[in-house]
């Protein structure tokens, strides 16, 4: 008895800092984002928040701040093999910047440090996008695989994985503009298991 209610009083606890951050309850094991792409169609994220509760509480805040809604994809590697796709930077909203050298430096002006969450790098696995050489430097960035690459998996943090939608992820083309992210929870299964 005397067990349950520190874990109980613990529970609560760790809730109301969450709270007190601005976070209550988006970082459920069963949360998802729904990203709609003009004339492409729709990609459904199943979000590791268990194993990556910094990150994932970020996109989730920013997807609710609209923050994604009008940003295109800025980047987008399919040659010589396919590799990724990535959006998040919020100078993405103006085409007419997506190749400019500065495209895929900006952010939303926060700092996630690394998580480890043991999702392996493979087709369909979304990872927050680090700077080279500081796996702590994750903030709105982030880009989707299109096949495997496991040296990925030490320096970004895997925040989820594709559970519908690969074909639009495939089709996506440099500049293809999100209309909308949307995140919501419901009960789905953990990603990766």
């Amino acid at each position: 008895m005397k067990l349950r209610g520190i874990l109980l009083a613990t529970t609560i606890f760790v809730a109301s800092l969450w709270a007190a951050a601005g976070l209550t309850s988006p970082t459920r094991a069963d949360s998802t984002l729904r990203i709609e792409v003009e004339g492409k169609g729709t990609i459904v994220i199943r979000l590791a928040a268990d194993k990556a509760p910094k990150a994932s509480a970020q996109i989730i805040q920013l997807a609710r701040q609209k923050f994604y809604d009008g940003q295109r994809w800025f980047r987008v590697v399919t040659k010589p093999r396919p590799f990724l796709i990535k959006t998040g930077d919020p100078n993405s909203r103006d085409a007419s910047k997506l190749d400019s050298p500065s495209m895929g430096t900006r952010g939303a002006g926060a700092r996630i440090p690394f998580e480890q969450t043991g999702i392996e790098a493979t087709e369909g696995a979304v990872f927050l996008a680090a700077k080279p050489g500081d796996r702590d430097s994750g903030d709105s960035q982030f880009f989707i695989l299109l096949d495997t690459y496991r040296f990925l998996e030490g320096d970004h943090t895997a925040v989820g994985r594709v559970v519908e939608g690969m074909d639009v992820v495939r089709r996506i083309t440099k500049g293809d503009l999100i209309t909308s992210v949307k995140f919501s929870s419901g009960e789905v299964a953990l990603a990766g298991k």
